[in-house]
């Protein structure tokens, strides 16, 4: 499992590194036509990793529910409704990250 995490956290760091970089050389080009600042690339950045990051920890919480939710569901299938709406409270993450990558978004431009 420490594999695991340091391999998604190298991988993050590597991501936004590249990220800057494409950033800066996007500014460089585009400088005379009109084109977008490094801080909106980032601020662009920013929104993906809100989702992103949104997305990874639900599917983290959402196995450990999953798995618990299939063997509580084999011994007592009426407990379904219960171990439906713990599915679902981890997916009000998602919706949160998606509300501030959409503010996000309105910050560039």
């Amino acid at each position: 499992m420490k594999k695991i995490i340091g391999n998604v956290v190298l991988l993050l760091v590597v991501a936004f590194l590249v990220s800057i970089g494409m950033a800066q050389e996007g500014e460089a080009l585009a400088e005379g036509a009109g084109a977008l600042s490094t801080g909106a690339g980032l601020v662009g950045v920013g929104a993906g990793l809100a989702i992103g990051l949104a997305a990874i920890g639900v599917g983290i919480a959402q196995a450990s529910i999953g798995s618990a939710g299939a063997g509580t569901l084999a011994e007592r299938p009426e407990a379904f409704g219960q171990i439906l709406i713990y599915l679902v409270i981890p997916e009000t993450i998602i919706i949160f990250g998606f509300v501030i990558a959409f503010f996000l978004n309105g910050q560039i431009g």
